[in-house]
């Protein structure tokens, strides 16, 4: 391998083809502090958040998400800039910051508090967040709750939101919008209903484990005169990580379920869709930002995604999170979500050949292909010149390369603002003659999911990074991913597809289709009526699929697609399941 790379960089042309980019890839590329917990680094220091919330204030993207020391902001949902800022007070304590924060916007005030069991906490306030310019606004808020989430109505009475249990129930109460002290008795909204929502669950595949599932991270979004209070369930450490949503005619009323997970992901690279927020873009349409999970190093090691959502005709809350961690297009105009924001750009190297310059223990070079942010390739050293080549099989078309770092050996604890990551990544069809694809070896910013989008597609075969410098630990690699179009077929269709549903447990069902040879995946896509199939999961290396998460009061409608390099399938016909 070695002398095959001392060849290789003979050939090497001065070409690079970045663009300014209309396009992002979860999870999104922001730099993520590392958990500033010792008890929660056992084995191995690492980055996390989570619980995130955005708010669209005076025209640009405020982000917020648990223990960052921090928080971010930006004009275009594509480059985020980093406010570095403790919301403690003397008397806090030095870990309690922002966990699950609460945000909210009071006329031209954006409020912010972080979780809280104390009546001795602050909510803060700032009209220049921008500028890192913050008061305290309340210093004795007397009901504090955990996950907590604030909410303006129309007719401006402010509403606070709270909860994270699997036994009680989540609040809300209304706050007087001077004092902040609680106007009445909080109230019982909302608790889990697992007997009848199988997604409800507590565990990795919705089995029912040894813990009832967790309600959590309230929201409140109202549309045409309703009230969707969202929630998160039933654990954030499992792929099927999900946010409900419940109807209400009011901002205290009794909410129905709307049956199926507002946003859910439990397939393909970055798992995960719970625990965030719904806001709008400068164009009106909406998103939603939420938890997605890693869970290698610790539970609580998490990363966040931001997908298209929005109301169907029907009043139907939905979130879009099809090809949820391939490239989409960011907001740039009145396009609808429903028809989906994914630029069409295919994985091109799924499990493809990979040379490394050297291995770390068992942490081998195809966990950088095989689609689990879970499993990674570690170099034997941080060392600059360390390289991972993949080999895309044939000749293809590339618009972009996602580049997920993984971390092996850190030594931070908590948030650091002067670290960064500085690389080269070629590109070549012969794997002789190479061009540059982007030089980042004189940048000074920290891009753990770096994301990078192309002027122009080229034709190439191979993918090769160098490391120059990483921040900390060793070089590793979980995800060196490749979009674009393979230039061949597309899939052929699934012939056959099978769900069956028993009376034993009608929240669940076993799903069964023929393989398709020339695919790599497959999307399933369900819901309660045929032209609201919102729930989505994509399947790997299987012909089969066990979805535990149903209403058991509701008939289900399905259909499946196959995926390859170079698109997708027909869609199968849509089966009724009774």
């Amino acid at each position: 391998m070695l002398r095959y790379l001392s060849i290789s960089i003979l050939f090497f042309l001065s070409i690079e083809s970045v663009a300014q980019q209309k396009t992002y890839c979860n999870p999104i590329n922001i730099d993520y502090g590392y958990t500033p917990i010792p008890n929660f680094s056992t084995w191995g220091r690492h980055r996390a958040t989570a619980d995130p919330v955005i708010v669209n204030y005076k025209g640009d993207y405020y982000l917020f998400s648990t223990n960052q020391w921090g928080y971010w902001w930006s004009k275009d949902m594509s480059n985020w800039n980093f406010v570095s800022k403790r919301f403690l007070r003397p008397w806090h304590n030095v870990y309690d910051e922002l966990c699950a924060p609460a945000v909210g916007i009071i006329g031209d005030t954006m409020v912010v508090m972080g979780s809280t069991y104390s009546t001795n906490f602050t909510i803060w306030m700032s009209t220049n967040p921008k500028a890192n310019d913050w008061k305290p606004l309340v210093d004795s808020f007397s009901i504090g709750g955990w996950d907590p989430a604030f909410f303006t109505d129309d007719d401006g009475r402010f509403y606070m939101y709270n909860g994270s249990s699997n036994r009680w129930p989540l609040y809300g109460v209304e706050l007087d919008r001077k004092t902040f002290q609680p106007i009445g008795t909080r109230k019982e909204l909302y608790f889990l209903e697992s007997w009848r929502y199988g997604w409800h669950r507590f565990g990795e595949n919705m089995d029912d484990t040894f813990l009832d599932g967790f309600i959590e991270g309230s929201w409140m979004t109202k549309h045409k005169g309703k009230y969707y209070f969202q929630y998160a369930a039933p654990g954030t450490e499992f792929s099927g990580y999900a946010d409900g949503v419940a109807v209400g005619n009011g901002p205290l009323d009794f909410f129905q379920n709307q049956s199926d997970p507002l946003s859910i992901k439990a397939g393909g690279f970055s798992r995960g869709a719970g625990h965030g927020a719904t806001f709008q873009d400068n164009q009106g349409k909406y998103w939603h930002v939420s938890t997605q999970v890693v869970a290698v190093k610790n539970n609580f090691e998490r990363r966040l995604g931001i997908w298209p959502a929005g109301f169907d005709q029907d009043g139907v809350m939905y979130t879009n999170t099809a090809f949820g961690d391939y490239p989409h297009y960011l907001p740039s105009d009145t396009a609808d979500h429903l028809k989906s924001r994914f630029t069409g750009w295919m994985l091109l190297n799924y499990k493809k050949p990979v040379l490394v310059s050297s291995t770390y223990g068992n942490y081998a070079a195809n966990n950088a292909v095989d689609e689990s942010i879970k499993t990674y390739w570690s170099a034997a050293t941080a060392n600059k010149g360390e390289w991972i080549q993949t080999d895309l099989g044939n000749i293809s078309t590339v618009h972009a390369v996602q580049i997920n770092y993984a971390d092996q050996d850190v030594i931070f604890l908590g948030k650091t603002t002067d670290q960064f990551h500085q690389y080269k990544l070629y590109y070549s069809t012969d794997g002789i003659k190479w061009n540059i694809l982007a030089d980042k070896s004189a940048n000074k910013t920290d891009v753990p999911h770096d994301y990078i989008e192309l002027s122009k597609p080229f034709q190439a075969r191979f993918i090769k990074m160098e490391n120059i410098h990483i921040p900390s630990g060793k070089f590793a690699i979980s995800g060196l991913r490749v979009f674009g179009n393979g230039n061949g077929a597309k899939p052929d269709a699934v012939k056959e597809f099978v769900v069956l549903r028993t009376e034993k447990d009608k929240r669940s069902a076993w799903l069964k289709w023929s393989p398709v040879d020339n695919a790599y995946a497959y999307n399933i896509y369900l819901g309660t009526a045929p032209d609201k199939l919102y729930t989505y999961i994509m399947v790997h290396d299987a012909n089969d699929y066990y979805y535990k998460g149903m209403d058991l009061k509701k008939t289900y409608y399905y259909k499946i697609e196959a995926i390859n390099e170079n698109g997708v399938s027909v869609s199968s016909n849509i089966i009724k399941v009774d």
